[in-house]
Parts: structure tokens; C-alpha cells; sequence
């Protein structure tokens, strides 16, 4: 073959392949994920197939997040919208509408059983009637619920996406094969610690369903959301439950003020356990950049705390 057309071939197929790959990522589904950890389970399920915008981003609160143009602009152009429901994006209903976006929304959190505000919870604070009946919308925090936001992100996926219905079952299953070996491990180390010793302070109540699946008492000076202000009994009363009960494990999470953990940390006498990531995941050079590596650093961090009271 004449060189000159060997060249020409060579040059055929390169620009072949080009055309080929800027076809496949105009043609990926286009989802929007209303905050980090939600993105990172609608990649693991989606993978190649899918482009994800994250509107909280890394270490931002949804809690008091408000909607730019940019995520107007984002939700329009979206084929797919997740969202995890149960209260947590109180400002995404306006955002839809504001957008014009008429496509299917997944509400990740569909068939999950909604943990409401314990009476011990309601007692330990002022404003527990401001909060009586309150839905916990942070169900990730057991693994077990985060296999059915897997299964609900899959569900959503096919729809839009049909040709790669088979794709997006096998990553999920993949998937929660990963979850499910965690879910066991977080049990294994939790229960090496006496269960008199399974107690910890964190900055909100955002942890329920954590210590309800993993046999941890959890107490905090804030609700369910960071709007929320801590009153000063509620402070003085974690106080004195830590100097009572000897707890250790207290901690600071990455969306929080950390000045009110640290005074009451302070004020106890007790030395903080570092820092949790509980309604967000880290930036990718930090602890926490995946659902998967939140859980195993938020874990160690406070068995670790926990052992020292031992």
C-alpha cells in the first residue's frame, strides 16, 4: 500500500474517532443531582452514560442553599432530576418551576420508611415543640436505605434511558454489593465497643438513621436542619451529659459552624474527635470524596473516639 494512502487512512480513522467520541458525550444523559452525595451514587449507577451537575457542591449545606441562574440553566437542559425528598430541598419545587424543566424527577428516598423526631430527641431540646412529628430527611446515613436510592437512581435511569437499561442494573448491582459489604463492616466495628460506650455528640441531628441502623445514641444542640439555632439549654444540658457519662466522641461536621462544638467541647472537658461529613462529601483531595469513603472515614473517626473512653 502507497504511503501516502496509508497516511490518509490513518487520518480517516483518527478523525472517525473523534467525530465518534464528541457523539458519545453530546449524546450522555444529562442529570442533575441536587447535592454531592446524590452525584456520586447517580455515577456509579450511570456511569459512561451519564453527565452529572451537582447543584450543593462539595462541603455545602443543602439546609440553606439557595438556586443561582447557572442551576436554573442546568435543571432546563437536564433529561433526568434526583433529588433526595422527605423536606431535605425545600427550595428545589421553585427551582423546577422557575426552569421550565417538565422531565421525570427520582425522589431517591421512594419506599423508604421516614424517621420522625424521637421523644428523647424532642425532650432534649427547648424547641421541641417547634419540631414535634418532624421528618428526618437524612436516610443515607444507613447503608441499607442508601442500596434503595441505588435502586430508585437504576429505575430512573432506564426510563430516560432505555437502550442502557442492562448498563445501569449491573453497575447498581456492582454497586450495592460495595454497600453491602461496608454495611457489614460498620456493624463488625460498632459492635467491638460496649454498647453503654455508643454514645457521641455531633453539631445536628443528622445521624438518626446512622445510630438507629448501627445501635448508636447520638445527641446534638441543633435539629434536623442548620437553619435551626441551638438554644442554651440545650447546650448546657449536652454539657452535663458528657461530663455524666464519660462521652468521647464528639464531633464538628464539614457543613457546620465549628465554634459551637468546640465551646461545648470546651466547656466539657473533652477533646473533639475531628470532623464528620454528614450532609455532604469532601472535595476529592479531602477524606471524603465518595458516599463510600464519607462512610468509612465518619466510622473510624468515631470508633476511634469511642475506644478511648475504654
Amino acid at each position: 500500500m502507497p504511503r501516502i494512502t496509508r497516511i490518509l487512512l490513518v487520518l480517516l480513522a483518527f478523525c472517525c474517532s473523534g467525530g465518534a467520541t464528541e457523539a458519545r458525550a453530546a449524546n450522555k444523559i444529562k442529570v442533575v443531582a441536587s447535592f454531592s452525595i446524590l452525584e456520586d451514587l447517580v455515577k456509579n449507577v450511570g456511569g459512561d452514560r451519564v453527565e452529572v451537575t451537582s447543584l450543593v457542591g462539595p462541603n455545602g449545606d443543602v439546609h440553606v442553599y439557595q438556586p443561582t441562574p447557572a442551576d436554573v440553566k442546568a435543571v432546563s437542559a437536564a433529561d433526568l432530576v434526583v433529588v433526595n425528598g422527605l423536606g431535605m430541598e425545600g427550595w428545589m419545587e421553585r427551582l423546577v418551576q422557575t426552569s421550565g424543566y417538565k422531565g421525570p424527577i427520582v425522589v431517591a428516598t421512594k419506599g423508604i420508611k421516614p424517621r420522625e423526631m424521637t421523644k428523647e430527641e424532642e425532650e432534649a431540646h427547648e424547641h421541641g415543640a417547634k419540631h414535634k412529628h418532624e421528618i428526618d430527611p437524612h436516610a443515607w446515613q444507613d447503608l441499607g436505605n442508601g442500596i434503595i436510592y441505588v435502586n430508585n437512581i437504576a429505575k430512573g435511569l432506564s426510563t430516560v434511558d432505555p437502550a442502557g437499561a442492562a448498563i445501569y442494573q449491573a453497575n447498581a448491582t456492582a454497586y450495592k454489593a460495595k454497600l453491602s459489604d461496608l454495611d457489614r463492616w460498620v456493624k463488625t466495628e460498632f459492635a467491638a465497643i460496649p454498647k453503654a460506650k455508643r454514645r457521641m455528640i455531633t453539631s445536628h441531628d443528622a445521624l438518626g438513621y446512622f445510630g438507629a441502623a448501627y445501635g448508636v445514641e447520638i445527641r446534638s444542640p441543633l435539629g434536623f436542619s442548620t437553619e435551626s439555632e441551638a438554644a442554651a439549654g440545650d447546650i448546657a444540658r449536652l454539657i452535663k451529659q458528657i461530663r455524666q457519662e464519660k462521652i468521647t466522641a464528639v464531633f464538628i461536621e464539614n457543613i457546620t459552624d465549628p465554634r459551637l462544638m468546640q465551646q461545648v467541647a470546651k466547656e466539657s472537658g473533652v477533646s473533639l474527635g475531628g470532623e464528620l461529613y454528614s450532609d455532604s462529601l469532601s472535595k476529592a483531595d479531602e477524606p471524603a470524596p465518595t458516599y463510600i469513603e464519607m462512610f468509612k472515614n465518619n466510622v473510624t473517626k468515631i470508633v476511634a473516639a469511642m475506644r478511648q473512653g475504654l
